[in-house]
């Protein structure tokens, strides 16, 4: 598998794609300066998998192991707190490397951790769920959720290096499998006509864990990924796309409480309220709004949203971080593999949009 390159102004990393990296010593150890100390943060579910061949990889770095309950609801502030308080415990420097193994909260709760501790400290990427792998391991944003919005304390603060090995995706429950390929559907949707094409012949493949469908998805996600960071690192403009479905996903997310509903869950519901509302301004042909409901359903996602009332449901959306001057901002298709940001939608649109998905 290839290695791809992450280039920005500060410098670049790898993000290396490899079917058994994990047990590889050379390939994790890439990027960690000899004898430097290690800590490496990980959950109670993944480090019983996994942990073993990252802690023999980096035997001669005394690491440091601080394992954390799974789930969203570890996304605070008050973690954060806790792993700090292990670090500087264990007498970690400003030279320790931290080591995300684990999914997406895992890598944003320690992506978050290396940015401010010490006023900054590397660290790696080793995401074990899809989601992680082409999306949120991928592009230096990190951060935790507020009981008002998902993700509103954050940073971006890239990672030394990203390490995907696709035989972790064997252990992930298939509901969790399901929430990743939401937003592999997300990069074909948004500006890949024909990569969407291409999931929908090999749904099935990717559903089944075939090894080459999956190493051909996930590559091409994170070349995506990769190539709309490069273009605008702190969301400025162009990387706002990127975010398709993710209004209407975080005010789900958010709403049904945090770990009732995954993040791959609700950005698939969002995106299919995203193409409707696009089906009602004239954006987008109907024809193709079916086409993403019979993909995220054939990812085996929910597409119904769990029942929020509709005043629930837009003031979750107006304090989300994407808004601008009090003005909701969505992400829109012209077309699978064409969209647009914006805030220029009248409410009776999206209020029809809200009743169609039994928002009312």
């Amino acid at each position: 598998m290839p290695i791809l390159t992450l280039d920005l102004p500060q410098g670049g990393y790898p993000i290396r794609i490899e079917a058994g990296a994990l047990k590889r010593p050379e390939i994790l150890q890439a990027g960690v300066a000899e004898r430097r100390r290690v800590a490496i943060v990980t959950n109670d579910v993944v480090g019983p998998l996994y942990l073993a061949p990252v802690l023999a990889a980096f035997a001669r770095h005394d690491p440091l192991v601080i394992t954390l309950p799974d789930g969203e609801a570890q996304k605070t502030l008050s973690t954060i707190d806790t792993i700090v308080d292990r670090l500087l415990g264990a007498h970690c420097d400003r030279q320790t490397t931290l080591i995300a193994l684990g999914g997406g909260v895992v890598g944003d709760i320690t992506g978050f951790t290396a940015s401010v501790y010490q006023r900054g400290v590397p660290f790696i990427q080793i995401p074990t769920t899809l989601l992680a792998q082409v999306d949120s391991s991928v592009g230096g944003k990190t951060g935790v959720n507020h009981v008002r919005g998902k993700n509103m304390i954050g940073t971006f603060y890239q990672p030394v290096s990203v390490i995907i090995d696709p035989d972790t995706l064997a252990t992930l429950p298939p509901r969790e499998r399901a929430a990743g390929l939401a937003e592999v559907i997300k990069y074909g949707a948004l500006g890949d006509a024909e990569f969407f094409a291409w999931l929908e012949a090999h749904m099935a493949s990717l559903v089944a864990l075939d090894g080459a469908s999956l190493a051909f998805a996930i590559e091409r996600s994170c070349r995506a990924k990769a190539a709309v960071v490069m273009a605008d690192e702190r969301e400025a403009g162009v990387r706002a796309l990127l975010n398709f479905g993710h209004t209407f996903g975080h005010a789900i997310e958010t709403g049904a409480g945090y770990g009732n509903w995954l993040h791959g869950e609700a950005v698939g519901v969002g995106m299919l309220m995203a193409a409707d509302l696009s089906v009602r301004l004239g954006l987008l042909a109907p024809p193709a709004a079916a086409r993403l409901q019979a993909l995220v359903a054939a990812a085996g996602l929910p597409t119904v949203p769990p029942p929020l009332s509709a005043a629930s449901f837009l003031e979750l959306m107006a304090v989300d971080k994407k808004a601008q001057g009090g003005r909701i901002r969505f992400v829109l298709l012209h077309g699978l593999g064409s969209a647009e940001v914006t805030a220029d939608v009248p409410m009776p649109a999206l209020s029809a949009t809200l009743a169609r998905f039994g928002i009312s």
